[in-house]
Protein backbone atom coordinates (compact mmCIF):
# COMPACT_ATOMS: atom_id res chain seq x y z
CA UNK A 1 0.00 0.00 0.00
CA UNK A 2 1.26 3.32 -1.34
CA UNK A 3 2.40 6.25 1.52
CA UNK A 4 -0.66 8.53 -0.33
CA UNK A 5 -3.27 5.51 0.15
CA UNK A 6 -2.36 5.56 3.49
CA UNK A 7 -2.77 9.05 4.05
CA UNK A 8 -6.02 8.85 2.54
CA UNK A 9 -7.48 5.75 4.20
CA UNK A 10 -6.46 7.80 7.98
CA UNK A 11 -7.65 11.14 6.92
CA UNK A 12 -11.08 9.28 6.18
CA UNK A 13 -11.30 7.46 9.32
CA UNK A 14 -10.38 10.78 10.92
CA UNK A 15 -13.00 12.60 9.28
CA UNK A 16 -15.82 9.07 9.83
CA UNK A 17 -14.97 9.62 13.24
CA UNK A 18 -15.88 13.45 13.71
CA UNK A 19 -18.63 13.19 11.69
CA UNK A 20 -19.65 9.97 14.37
CA UNK A 21 -19.36 12.63 16.93
CA UNK A 22 -21.05 15.40 15.90
CA UNK A 23 -24.01 12.49 14.92
CA UNK A 24 -23.96 11.63 18.49
CA UNK A 25 -24.49 14.81 19.69
CA UNK A 26 -27.03 15.98 17.97
CA UNK A 27 -30.39 16.14 20.21
CA UNK A 28 -32.57 12.73 19.26
CA UNK A 29 -35.51 15.06 18.48
CA UNK A 30 -35.31 16.12 15.10
CA UNK A 31 -35.85 20.15 15.01
CA UNK A 32 -34.64 20.31 18.68
CA UNK A 33 -34.73 23.99 19.84
CA UNK A 34 -31.30 25.91 19.97
CA UNK A 35 -31.59 25.91 23.41
CA UNK A 36 -32.28 22.23 23.68
CA UNK A 37 -29.11 21.86 21.07
CA UNK A 38 -27.02 24.36 23.32
CA UNK A 39 -28.13 22.52 26.62
CA UNK A 40 -26.80 19.02 25.18
CA UNK A 41 -23.53 20.23 23.39
CA UNK A 42 -23.48 21.66 27.18
CA UNK A 43 -22.89 18.11 28.78
CA UNK A 44 -20.54 16.99 26.15
CA UNK A 45 -18.13 19.60 26.47
CA UNK A 46 -17.88 18.91 30.40
CA UNK A 47 -18.47 15.32 30.27
CA UNK A 48 -15.38 13.46 31.74
CA UNK A 49 -14.08 17.21 33.11
CA UNK A 50 -16.77 18.55 35.37
CA UNK A 51 -19.76 17.35 37.78
CA UNK A 52 -22.93 19.49 38.65
CA UNK A 53 -24.50 19.42 41.58
CA UNK A 54 -28.28 19.21 41.63
CA UNK A 55 -31.34 18.92 44.67
CA UNK A 56 -34.98 17.72 43.80
CA UNK A 57 -37.80 19.59 44.56
CA UNK A 58 -40.97 18.60 46.01
CA UNK A 59 -44.02 19.81 43.23
CA UNK A 60 -45.76 21.84 45.50
CA UNK A 61 -43.12 23.94 47.33
CA UNK A 62 -41.83 26.02 44.86
CA UNK A 63 -37.97 25.71 45.23
CA UNK A 64 -37.94 25.39 48.85
CA UNK A 65 -35.93 22.14 49.10
CA UNK A 66 -33.08 24.26 46.35
CA UNK A 67 -33.21 27.19 49.07
CA UNK A 68 -32.35 24.66 51.77
CA UNK A 69 -29.93 23.11 50.31
CA UNK A 70 -27.80 26.64 49.37
CA UNK A 71 -28.20 27.60 52.73
CA UNK A 72 -26.82 24.45 54.53
CA UNK A 73 -24.31 23.54 52.05
CA UNK A 74 -23.21 27.49 51.13
CA UNK A 75 -23.26 27.28 47.32
CA UNK A 76 -26.13 26.79 45.05
CA UNK A 77 -26.72 23.12 43.35
CA UNK A 78 -26.99 23.53 39.47
CA UNK A 79 -29.70 21.24 38.86
CA UNK A 80 -32.86 22.32 39.54
CA UNK A 81 -35.39 18.87 39.74
CA UNK A 82 -39.03 18.77 39.97
CA UNK A 83 -41.73 16.77 39.41
CA UNK A 84 -45.18 17.27 37.89
CA UNK A 85 -47.08 15.92 40.84
CA UNK A 86 -49.86 13.00 41.59
CA UNK A 87 -51.43 13.76 44.73
CA UNK A 88 -54.07 15.85 46.19
CA UNK A 89 -54.29 19.85 46.87
CA UNK A 90 -52.22 20.36 49.66
CA UNK A 91 -49.90 18.01 49.84
CA UNK A 92 -46.20 18.68 48.63
CA UNK A 93 -47.08 15.88 45.78
CA UNK A 94 -50.10 18.07 44.84
CA UNK A 95 -50.83 18.04 40.91
CA UNK A 96 -52.59 21.09 41.25
CA UNK A 97 -49.33 22.84 41.21
CA UNK A 98 -48.12 22.42 37.55
CA UNK A 99 -48.76 26.22 37.02
CA UNK A 100 -46.51 27.20 40.15
CA UNK A 101 -44.17 24.66 38.63
CA UNK A 102 -44.06 25.91 35.33
CA UNK A 103 -43.05 29.48 36.78
CA UNK A 104 -40.68 28.36 38.84
CA UNK A 105 -38.48 26.47 36.27
CA UNK A 106 -38.71 29.53 34.10
CA UNK A 107 -37.22 31.83 36.86
CA UNK A 108 -34.50 29.50 37.64
CA UNK A 109 -33.72 28.65 34.29
CA UNK A 110 -33.38 32.74 34.31
CA UNK A 111 -31.15 32.68 37.24
CA UNK A 112 -28.91 30.16 35.49
CA UNK A 113 -29.95 26.96 36.48
CA UNK A 114 -30.76 23.60 34.44
CA UNK A 115 -33.83 21.90 34.95
CA UNK A 116 -34.61 18.44 34.77
CA UNK A 117 -38.16 16.90 35.26
CA UNK A 118 -39.93 13.68 35.96
CA UNK A 119 -43.18 12.41 36.14
CA UNK A 120 -44.44 9.78 38.71
CA UNK A 121 -47.19 9.02 36.19
CA UNK A 122 -51.05 8.44 37.14
CA UNK A 123 -51.81 4.74 35.85
CA UNK A 124 -54.43 4.64 33.34
CA UNK A 125 -56.93 3.07 35.17
CA UNK A 126 -57.22 5.93 37.45
CA UNK A 127 -57.70 9.83 37.21
CA UNK A 128 -55.66 12.47 39.35
CA UNK A 129 -55.28 12.69 42.43
CA UNK A 130 -53.74 9.14 42.88
CA UNK A 131 -51.96 8.39 46.43
CA UNK A 132 -47.85 6.22 46.41
CA UNK A 133 -48.73 3.34 47.08
CA UNK A 134 -52.24 1.44 47.57
CA UNK A 135 -54.28 2.50 50.30
CA UNK A 136 -55.95 -0.32 52.55
CA UNK A 137 -59.37 -2.10 50.56
CA UNK A 138 -58.44 -0.04 47.21
CA UNK A 139 -59.59 -2.42 44.02
CA UNK A 140 -57.17 -4.89 43.21
CA UNK A 141 -58.14 -4.61 39.59
CA UNK A 142 -58.29 -0.50 39.24
CA UNK A 143 -55.04 0.50 40.11
CA UNK A 144 -54.99 4.36 42.48
CA UNK A 145 -51.84 4.45 42.77
CA UNK A 146 -47.89 5.31 41.64
CA UNK A 147 -46.63 2.06 43.06
CA UNK A 148 -48.21 -1.03 42.09
CA UNK A 149 -48.99 -3.14 39.03
CA UNK A 150 -51.40 -2.87 36.29
CA UNK A 151 -53.09 -6.24 35.41
CA UNK A 152 -51.25 -8.29 32.59
CA UNK A 153 -54.61 -7.18 29.97
CA UNK A 154 -54.61 -3.80 31.51
CA UNK A 155 -51.28 -2.79 30.38
CA UNK A 156 -51.40 -4.69 26.80
CA UNK A 157 -54.19 -1.86 26.78
CA UNK A 158 -52.67 0.59 27.20
CA UNK A 159 -50.17 0.06 24.45
CA UNK A 160 -52.55 -1.14 22.10
CA UNK A 161 -54.37 2.53 19.45
CA UNK A 162 -57.96 2.40 19.89
CA UNK A 163 -58.58 0.78 23.50
CA UNK A 164 -60.55 2.83 26.75
CA UNK A 165 -57.12 2.25 28.48
CA UNK A 166 -55.40 3.58 25.78
CA UNK A 167 -57.54 6.40 25.25
CA UNK A 168 -57.23 7.62 29.00
CA UNK A 169 -53.38 7.14 28.63
CA UNK A 170 -53.49 10.02 25.99
CA UNK A 171 -55.49 12.34 27.55
CA UNK A 172 -53.28 12.24 31.03
CA UNK A 173 -49.64 12.70 28.28
CA UNK A 174 -51.45 16.03 26.63
CA UNK A 175 -52.07 18.00 29.87
CA UNK A 176 -48.33 16.89 30.39
CA UNK A 177 -47.87 17.99 27.56
CA UNK A 178 -49.53 21.50 27.54
CA UNK A 179 -47.51 22.65 30.35
CA UNK A 180 -44.25 21.61 28.54
CA UNK A 181 -45.25 23.24 25.97
CA UNK A 182 -45.17 26.48 27.73
CA UNK A 183 -41.65 25.86 28.85
CA UNK A 184 -41.45 25.68 25.05
CA UNK A 185 -42.56 28.99 24.36
CA UNK A 186 -40.43 30.35 27.71
CA UNK A 187 -37.26 29.01 25.38
CA UNK A 188 -36.74 26.84 28.37
CA UNK A 189 -34.56 23.33 27.69
CA UNK A 190 -35.81 20.50 29.82
CA UNK A 191 -34.10 17.32 30.75
CA UNK A 192 -37.18 15.26 30.89
CA UNK A 193 -36.50 11.71 32.77
CA UNK A 194 -39.97 10.25 32.17
CA UNK A 195 -40.87 6.43 33.55
CA UNK A 196 -37.68 7.00 35.57
CA UNK A 197 -36.45 3.90 37.42
CA UNK A 198 -38.37 1.54 34.68
CA UNK A 199 -35.82 -1.47 35.37
CA UNK A 200 -37.72 -1.66 38.69
CA UNK A 201 -41.14 -3.31 39.33
CA UNK A 202 -42.05 -0.94 42.11
CA UNK A 203 -44.05 1.98 39.61
CA UNK A 204 -47.06 0.54 37.68
CA UNK A 205 -44.78 1.17 34.55
CA UNK A 206 -42.15 -0.55 34.89
CA UNK A 207 -39.96 -4.14 35.21
CA UNK A 208 -42.19 -5.08 32.14
CA UNK A 209 -40.00 -7.41 29.54
CA UNK A 210 -41.70 -9.05 26.43
CA UNK A 211 -43.79 -8.06 23.61
CA UNK A 212 -45.86 -5.57 25.76
CA UNK A 213 -42.66 -3.54 27.67
CA UNK A 214 -41.71 -0.94 29.43
CA UNK A 215 -39.29 0.35 26.26
CA UNK A 216 -42.84 -0.06 24.39
CA UNK A 217 -44.38 2.50 26.77
CA UNK A 218 -41.90 4.73 26.61
CA UNK A 219 -41.31 4.97 22.97
CA UNK A 220 -45.36 5.37 22.76
CA UNK A 221 -44.78 8.54 24.85
CA UNK A 222 -41.50 10.03 22.94
CA UNK A 223 -43.68 8.86 19.72
CA UNK A 224 -46.92 11.03 21.39
CA UNK A 225 -44.74 14.19 22.34
CA UNK A 226 -42.28 14.69 19.70
CA UNK A 227 -44.51 13.69 16.97
CA UNK A 228 -47.94 14.46 18.08
CA UNK A 229 -47.15 17.98 20.05
CA UNK A 230 -44.21 18.55 18.15
CA UNK A 231 -42.18 19.10 21.75
CA UNK A 232 -38.43 20.28 20.40
CA UNK A 233 -37.21 21.35 24.26
CA UNK A 234 -36.67 18.23 25.76
CA UNK A 235 -33.57 16.49 26.19
CA UNK A 236 -34.89 12.97 26.86
CA UNK A 237 -33.24 10.81 29.45
CA UNK A 238 -32.91 7.34 29.95
CA UNK A 239 -33.13 6.45 33.64
CA UNK A 240 -32.55 2.86 35.61
CA UNK A 241 -31.98 2.29 39.36
CA UNK A 242 -29.13 -0.35 39.86
CA UNK A 243 -29.68 -3.99 38.59
CA UNK A 244 -30.27 -5.86 41.85
CA UNK A 245 -31.45 -8.88 40.51
CA UNK A 246 -30.64 -10.13 37.29
CA UNK A 247 -34.25 -9.20 35.63
CA UNK A 248 -33.23 -5.50 36.09
CA UNK A 249 -30.36 -6.13 34.18
CA UNK A 250 -29.62 -2.50 32.07
CA UNK A 251 -29.48 -4.03 28.92
CA UNK A 252 -32.96 -5.36 29.27
CA UNK A 253 -34.72 -2.37 29.46
CA UNK A 254 -32.50 -0.44 26.93
CA UNK A 255 -34.74 1.78 25.03
CA UNK A 256 -32.13 2.38 22.12
CA UNK A 257 -29.98 5.31 21.41
CA UNK A 258 -32.62 6.84 18.96
CA UNK A 259 -34.53 7.31 22.21
CA UNK A 260 -32.50 9.24 24.67
CA UNK A 261 -30.03 11.77 25.16
CA UNK A 262 -28.64 11.03 28.08
CA UNK A 263 -28.22 8.28 30.33
CA UNK A 264 -29.10 7.95 34.01
CA UNK A 265 -28.75 6.15 37.09
CA UNK A 266 -30.75 5.85 40.17
CA UNK A 267 -28.43 4.97 43.37
CA UNK A 268 -29.42 5.21 47.48
CA UNK A 269 -27.37 4.19 49.93
CA UNK A 270 -23.84 5.39 48.81
CA UNK A 271 -23.88 1.97 46.23
CA UNK A 272 -21.23 3.52 43.91
CA UNK A 273 -20.34 -0.04 42.26
CA UNK A 274 -17.78 0.33 39.01
CA UNK A 275 -19.59 -2.68 37.63
CA UNK A 276 -23.46 -0.10 37.62
CA UNK A 277 -20.80 2.78 36.07
CA UNK A 278 -18.94 0.75 33.31
CA UNK A 279 -22.23 -0.78 31.98
CA UNK A 280 -24.31 2.08 31.53
CA UNK A 281 -21.40 3.69 29.83
CA UNK A 282 -21.24 1.01 27.40
CA UNK A 283 -24.93 1.27 26.81
CA UNK A 284 -24.96 4.93 26.53
CA UNK A 285 -22.37 4.49 23.45
CA UNK A 286 -20.26 8.07 23.94
CA UNK A 287 -23.72 9.88 25.15
CA UNK A 288 -23.30 11.60 28.57
CA UNK A 289 -23.98 9.86 31.99
CA UNK A 290 -25.23 11.22 34.96
CA UNK A 291 -27.06 10.19 38.35
CA UNK A 292 -30.73 10.64 37.90
CA UNK A 293 -31.20 11.35 41.77
CA UNK A 294 -28.94 9.89 44.85
CA UNK A 295 -29.43 9.93 48.00
CA UNK A 296 -25.60 11.12 49.00
CA UNK A 297 -23.78 12.72 46.47
CA UNK A 298 -20.73 10.31 45.17
CA UNK A 299 -17.33 10.88 47.17
CA UNK A 300 -14.61 12.77 45.63
CA UNK A 301 -12.66 9.38 45.36
CA UNK A 302 -15.56 7.95 43.74
CA UNK A 303 -15.65 10.63 41.12
CA UNK A 304 -11.81 9.49 40.38
CA UNK A 305 -12.73 6.06 39.32
CA UNK A 306 -16.21 7.04 37.44
CA UNK A 307 -14.96 10.44 35.93
CA UNK A 308 -17.79 10.22 33.08
CA UNK A 309 -20.60 11.75 35.74
CA UNK A 310 -22.09 14.54 34.69
CA UNK A 311 -24.62 15.62 37.28
CA UNK A 312 -26.18 14.18 40.38
CA UNK A 313 -29.38 15.12 42.06
CA UNK A 314 -29.77 14.88 45.96
CA UNK A 315 -33.60 13.89 46.37
CA UNK A 316 -35.87 16.22 48.49
CA UNK A 317 -35.64 15.88 52.35
CA UNK A 318 -32.04 14.39 51.97
CA UNK A 319 -29.41 17.17 51.57
CA UNK A 320 -28.91 16.53 55.17
CA UNK A 321 -28.15 13.09 54.74
CA UNK A 322 -25.05 14.64 53.88
CA UNK A 323 -22.59 16.27 56.20
CA UNK A 324 -21.29 19.91 55.72
CA UNK A 325 -18.05 18.28 56.46
CA UNK A 326 -18.67 16.15 53.66
CA UNK A 327 -19.83 19.14 51.24
CA UNK A 328 -16.76 20.42 51.77
CA UNK A 329 -14.70 18.18 50.22
CA UNK A 330 -17.17 18.12 47.50
CA UNK A 331 -16.74 22.33 47.30
CA UNK A 332 -12.68 22.35 47.10
CA UNK A 333 -12.97 19.72 44.51
CA UNK A 334 -12.29 21.81 41.07
CA UNK A 335 -14.33 19.59 39.20
CA UNK A 336 -17.38 19.65 41.35
CA UNK A 337 -19.31 22.74 40.01
CA UNK A 338 -22.30 24.87 41.96
CA UNK A 339 -23.94 27.74 40.83
CA UNK A 340 -21.81 30.47 41.66
CA UNK A 341 -18.69 28.67 40.07
CA UNK A 342 -16.97 30.22 37.22
CA UNK A 343 -16.06 27.49 35.58
CA UNK A 344 -19.63 26.77 35.01
CA UNK A 345 -20.76 30.29 33.21
CA UNK A 346 -17.86 29.66 31.22
CA UNK A 347 -18.65 26.38 30.18
CA UNK A 348 -22.06 27.39 29.64
CA UNK A 349 -21.10 30.69 27.60
CA UNK A 350 -18.95 28.62 25.71
CA UNK A 351 -21.64 26.37 24.42
CA UNK A 352 -23.90 28.84 23.05
CA UNK A 353 -26.18 28.72 26.94
CA UNK A 354 -26.78 32.35 28.20
CA UNK A 355 -26.35 32.30 31.87
CA UNK A 356 -27.74 34.33 34.36
CA UNK A 357 -30.55 35.88 32.27
CA UNK A 358 -32.41 38.10 35.65
CA UNK A 359 -30.47 39.25 38.86
CA UNK A 360 -31.14 36.79 41.72
CA UNK A 361 -33.40 38.69 44.44
CA UNK A 362 -31.82 38.16 47.89
CA UNK A 363 -34.09 36.55 50.23
CA UNK A 364 -33.09 37.42 53.50
CA UNK A 365 -35.81 35.10 55.14
CA UNK A 366 -35.22 33.25 58.67
CA UNK A 367 -33.55 32.72 62.18
CA UNK A 368 -30.08 34.75 62.06
CA UNK A 369 -27.93 34.10 65.28
CA UNK A 370 -24.92 36.91 65.91
CA UNK A 371 -21.47 35.30 65.28
CA UNK A 372 -18.78 37.52 67.56
CA UNK A 373 -15.74 35.64 66.40
CA UNK A 374 -16.53 36.07 62.51
CA UNK A 375 -17.78 39.50 62.83
CA UNK A 376 -15.37 42.88 62.79
CA UNK A 377 -16.32 44.94 65.84
CA UNK A 378 -14.69 48.01 67.90
CA UNK A 379 -14.02 49.06 71.55
CA UNK A 380 -18.12 48.87 72.20
CA UNK A 381 -18.21 45.01 71.19
CA UNK A 382 -21.87 43.83 70.45
CA UNK A 383 -23.16 46.75 72.58
CA UNK A 384 -26.81 47.54 70.93
CA UNK A 385 -26.01 45.02 68.34
CA UNK A 386 -29.27 42.59 68.17
CA UNK A 387 -27.98 38.42 69.36
CA UNK A 388 -31.25 37.46 67.35
CA UNK A 389 -32.66 38.30 63.68
CA UNK A 390 -35.76 36.87 62.30
CA UNK A 391 -36.65 38.02 59.08
CA UNK A 392 -39.63 37.14 56.84
CA UNK A 393 -39.41 38.75 53.13
CA UNK A 394 -41.86 38.59 50.65
CA UNK A 395 -41.33 40.05 47.27
CA UNK A 396 -41.98 43.71 48.17
CA UNK A 397 -41.65 43.81 51.75
CA UNK A 398 -39.69 42.59 54.71
CA UNK A 399 -40.62 42.37 58.45
CA UNK A 400 -38.09 42.11 60.68
CA UNK A 401 -38.00 40.94 64.67
CA UNK A 402 -34.66 41.81 66.43
CA UNK A 403 -33.94 40.56 69.73
CA UNK A 404 -31.03 42.92 71.82
CA UNK A 405 -29.51 41.95 75.33
CA UNK A 406 -30.02 43.86 78.24
CA UNK A 407 -28.04 44.13 81.14
CA UNK A 408 -30.67 45.18 83.99
CA UNK A 409 -33.98 44.10 82.28
CA UNK A 410 -35.96 41.97 79.66
CA UNK A 411 -34.11 41.37 76.70
CA UNK A 412 -35.72 44.62 73.97
CA UNK A 413 -37.49 42.84 71.35
CA UNK A 414 -37.85 45.37 68.14
CA UNK A 415 -40.34 44.70 65.15
CA UNK A 416 -39.79 46.90 61.72
CA UNK A 417 -42.08 46.43 59.02
CA UNK A 418 -40.75 47.74 56.03
CA UNK A 419 -41.47 48.18 52.05
CA UNK A 420 -38.31 47.24 49.71
CA UNK A 421 -39.09 50.39 47.48
CA UNK A 422 -37.44 52.86 49.88
CA UNK A 423 -40.73 54.35 51.38
CA UNK A 424 -40.11 56.29 54.89
CA UNK A 425 -41.76 54.82 57.68
CA UNK A 426 -42.10 55.90 61.63
CA UNK A 427 -39.32 54.27 63.56
CA UNK A 428 -38.94 55.04 67.30
CA UNK A 429 -35.06 54.77 68.85
CA UNK A 430 -35.75 51.37 71.01
CA UNK A 431 -33.81 53.40 73.75
CA UNK A 432 -36.23 55.83 75.21
CA UNK A 433 -38.43 56.53 72.02
CA UNK A 434 -36.96 59.29 70.70
CA UNK A 435 -39.06 59.10 67.32
CA UNK A 436 -37.45 58.43 63.80
CA UNK A 437 -37.59 57.15 60.03
CA UNK A 438 -36.42 54.18 58.52
CA UNK A 439 -36.73 52.68 55.17
CA UNK A 440 -35.23 49.74 52.73
CA UNK A 441 -34.35 49.32 49.29
CA UNK A 442 -32.75 46.54 47.33
CA UNK A 443 -29.72 47.55 45.52
CA UNK A 444 -30.19 47.87 41.36
CA UNK A 445 -27.39 45.94 40.46
CA UNK A 446 -25.78 44.53 43.68
CA UNK A 447 -27.22 41.70 45.92
CA UNK A 448 -28.10 44.08 48.95
CA UNK A 449 -30.45 45.48 50.99
CA UNK A 450 -29.76 48.75 52.14
CA UNK A 451 -31.77 49.95 55.39
CA UNK A 452 -31.29 53.57 56.35
CA UNK A 453 -32.70 54.76 59.78
CA UNK A 454 -32.49 58.38 61.44
CA UNK A 455 -33.21 59.33 64.90
CA UNK A 456 -33.12 62.99 65.34
CA UNK A 457 -29.91 64.18 64.22
CA UNK A 458 -28.63 60.59 64.43
CA UNK A 459 -28.36 58.25 61.04
CA UNK A 460 -26.96 55.02 61.04
CA UNK A 461 -27.10 52.93 57.57
CA UNK A 462 -26.98 48.86 57.15
CA UNK A 463 -25.84 46.83 54.39
CA UNK A 464 -27.29 43.84 53.83
CA UNK A 465 -25.22 40.79 51.95
CA UNK A 466 -25.43 36.93 51.84
CA UNK A 467 -22.82 34.87 52.01
CA UNK A 468 -21.41 30.99 51.28
CA UNK A 469 -25.23 31.08 49.74
CA UNK A 470 -27.06 32.01 52.18
CA UNK A 471 -25.55 31.13 55.20
CA UNK A 472 -24.20 34.05 56.21
CA UNK A 473 -25.81 37.66 56.78
CA UNK A 474 -23.47 39.68 57.03
CA UNK A 475 -24.10 43.65 57.98
CA UNK A 476 -22.17 46.58 57.02
CA UNK A 477 -23.33 49.51 59.77
CA UNK A 478 -22.12 52.64 59.55
CA UNK A 479 -23.26 55.21 62.47
CA UNK A 480 -23.10 58.59 62.90
CA UNK A 481 -24.43 59.89 66.40
CA UNK A 482 -24.23 61.60 69.41
CA UNK A 483 -20.85 59.46 70.64
CA UNK A 484 -18.98 59.99 66.58
CA UNK A 485 -18.52 57.71 63.77
CA UNK A 486 -19.24 53.94 63.75
CA UNK A 487 -18.19 51.22 61.24
CA UNK A 488 -18.55 47.95 62.52
CA UNK A 489 -19.54 44.68 60.16
CA UNK A 490 -21.81 42.02 62.55
CA UNK A 491 -22.06 38.63 61.09
CA UNK A 492 -25.04 36.04 61.82
CA UNK A 493 -25.55 32.83 60.88
CA UNK A 494 -28.21 31.35 59.47
CA UNK A 495 -30.39 28.90 62.43
CA UNK A 496 -31.74 25.87 60.29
Amino acid sequence: MTSLLKSALFTALISCCLMGEALAQEPVTKNASPEARALLKFFYSISGEYILTGQHNFPNVQGKNTAFASRYIGKTPVIYSTDWGFAFGGSYDSYLARRDIVNEAIEQYKRGAIVTICWHAVPPTSDEPVTFQPAPGDDSTKLHSVSGHLLDQQFQEVLTPGTELYQHWCRQVDTIAFYLKKLQDAHVPIIWRPYHEMNGEWFWWGGRQGEYSTIRLYRQLFDRLVNVHKLNNLIWMWNVDRPSTPARKFSHFFVGSAYFDIASLDVYGSDFKQSYYDSLLFLAGGKPVTFGEVGNPPSPEILKRQPRWAYFVIWATMARYTTRKQYDLLKSDSRVLFLEDTAYRIARENSGLPYGLTRRIPDYSGEWVLDEDQSSLDDRGTAFLPARIDVRQTEDSIDILQTIPSEYEKNTIQTIALSLNGEERPFPSPFGGSPGSISARLGPATDTLTIISRIRNARTIETWTLREAGHLLAITQASEMFGGRRTIISIYKRVF
